[in-house]
């Protein structure tokens, strides 16, 4: 698992989407779906290609809501530290048992311990309420965020099925 400082930095760099990307040019790279099939595609493709950002920024919703909480910010800390060991900063795939993990098992696996150790601290409402929050502004991001220009490596696009005919320029609103 572990790797050398400048591989890992150089893997972490090259998973994680640029933050202008991400946000993009507002009169181009938002709008509404015109269908629910069309808003599902964006979803998936959107939550397949920016997964790195949106789990830092789902993070750091978690991490001001605990300032005011130090025992839970310390433990959020100390999980901290698996999230960047066994996803952030890996450059080889995780391999467990001879069985090579997939990066969205790891992602759902550290999100329940983090939820799990920060609800033990007791301030379950505080992180039900910042996962919600996150969760709501990352879906609606996905959702509004164009995918038209997102270009996939060639396995992401196998994880993302995405017909052309789902992919439209405009739509008219009656």
């Amino acid at each position: 698992i572990s790797s050398s400082p400048r591989t890992t930095t150089l893997s972490f760099f090259a998973t994680r989407r640029k933050w202008r990307e991400l946000i993009g040019a507002p009169s181009s790279s938002f709008a509404r779906p015109c269908t629910l099939g069309e808003a599902t595609n964006r979803v998936k493709r959107n939550l397949n290609y920016f997964r790195v950002n949106y789990a830092m920024f789902a993070l750091l919703v978690l991490f001001v809501s605990l300032l005011w909480h130090p025992i839970s910010m310390i433990v959020f800390l100390i999980v901290f530290v698996g999230w960047i060991f066994f996803y952030f900063s890996r450059a080889e795939p995780l391999v467990v048992f001879n069985r090579t993990v997939d990066d969205r098992a790891v992602l759902i696996a550290l999100g329940v311990v983090t939820i799990v150790a920060l609800v033990l601290t007791r301030v379950w409402l505080n992180v039900l309420v910042s996962v919600l929050t996150g969760g709501l502004i990352v879906g609606l991001h996905a959702t509004f965020r164009v995918s038209n220009d997102l270009f996939l490596d060639e396995e992401e696009a196998a994880d993302v099925l995405v017909s052309p005919l789902d992919l439209k320029p405009f739509c008219v609103f009656l």
